[in-house]
């Protein structure tokens, strides 16, 4: 499996994350091999693999996931075969199931401008406030095991000593530049967490993002975000850094770089006191922000290179989102809808 995991990252250029997650398909597969009395992934032929991801629907695994358990498997298959492992490819005409497009759940306009103050009126108030105190800034190591850094007791990390008086807690003033860049870029969790303090340009007001695919874009973002992108440096991360942070842009509570599970905890917290608001994680940021842009009249193709979709079909679905608005505003305005 190592050799078809290079084989991936060199020949193919997929990210580290299409390859582990490709590799965990491949250890399910062979797991189903062996209960099936086979030997060897080298062992199975076409119908039971079919089985196999046919077990994969029933047992409640999304179409998107059985999809790229399928994408895995021909690709190792393939791999296989030309290497020479197998004489023929069991899986050269193994279908993915037909992945059905849902329409994404997004923030109106005035919810959008509702969690962004949110954030804003936390991070203006002075002192430790309950909600960012309880963040406990775990990071699992390879072992899956809760890496709680040096010196770490176990203990939440809000329960550490209280701020100065007239202080601003640095995780509130994180989290507000946190979802302003997210609305305001439309980019991805992943990439928002990699970010690193050189991908910022502050006097063109842009990012250097790195996409899916190891692609690198850049994306726009306005004044707001600037204003609690400087309001975190300068008030906000000197006050968490530490040997560890590196040059990572946004960091937890123990200095280090923000994971993809603190992003979601303070999306959702946030999401949580705004009335009516859907209960959106990360993507639903990213859906509201391309959403608004097609509502104010930003062309297709240009959303599509700001959200990295090397596919405009990709995109496409949000303008079913905006039509869907425009047919609602139709209904409840026109004398004769």
């Amino acid at each position: 499996m190592e050799q078809f995991a290079q084989h991936l990252r060199v020949e193919r250029g997929r990210s580290e994350h299409t390859v582990r997650a490709y590799l965990g398909d491949l250890r399910a597969l062979r797991a189903y091999a062996r209960e099936e009395g086979a030997e060897d992934l080298t062992d199975l032929g076409l119908t039971d693999l079919r089985s196999w991801l046919a077990r994969q629907g029933t047992q409640g695994a999304a179409r998107a996931t059985v999809a790229r358990r399928a994408a895995a498997v021909r690709a190792f298959y393939a791999w296989a075969t030309r290497r020479g492992h197998l004489p023929s490819d069991p899986a050269a005409r193994l279908a993915s199931p037909r992945r059905t497009r849902t329409l994404p759940g997004v923030l109106d306009h005035v919810q959008a401008d509702a969690l962004l103050q949110s954030a804003a009126d936390a991070a203006a108030r002075p002192g430790r406030h309950v909600d960012a105190a309880a963040e406990t800034d775990q990071h699992v190591d390879a072992q899956g095991e809760p890496d709680l850094g040096p010196g770490a007791t176990g203990e939440p990390a809000g329960e550490g000593p209280a701020d100065p008086p007239g202080e601003v807690d640095p995780l509130s003033l994180r989290d507000a530049a946190m979802v302003e860049l997210m609305y305001a870029s439309g980019i991805r969790v992943s990439e928002l967490v990699g970010l690193d303090l050189d991908d910022l340009d502050p006097s063109t007001r842009t990012l250097r993002v790195l996409g899916k695919g190891d692609k690198e874009r850049t994306v726009p973002y306005g004044v707001p975000a600037q204003r609690a992108l400087d309001t975190w440096l300068s008030r906000g991360r000197p006050q968490l850094v530490t040997p560890a942070s590196g040059p990572a842009l946004l960091l937890g509570r123990r200095g280090r770089r923000v994971d993809p599970r603190q992003v979601r905890e303070v999306v959702h917290r946030l999401l949580a006191r705004v009335p009516d608001a859907p209960d959106l994680g990360p993507h639903g940021l990213r859906h509201s922000a391309a959403t608004h842009l097609l509502d104010g009249g930003a062309d297709l193709r240009v959303v599509q290179e700001l959200l990295g979709h090397s596919s405009l079909a990709t995109t496409q679905i949000y303008t079913h989102v905006s039509v869907d608005r425009l047919r609602a505003a139709y209904r409840q305005a026109h004398p004769r809808a």
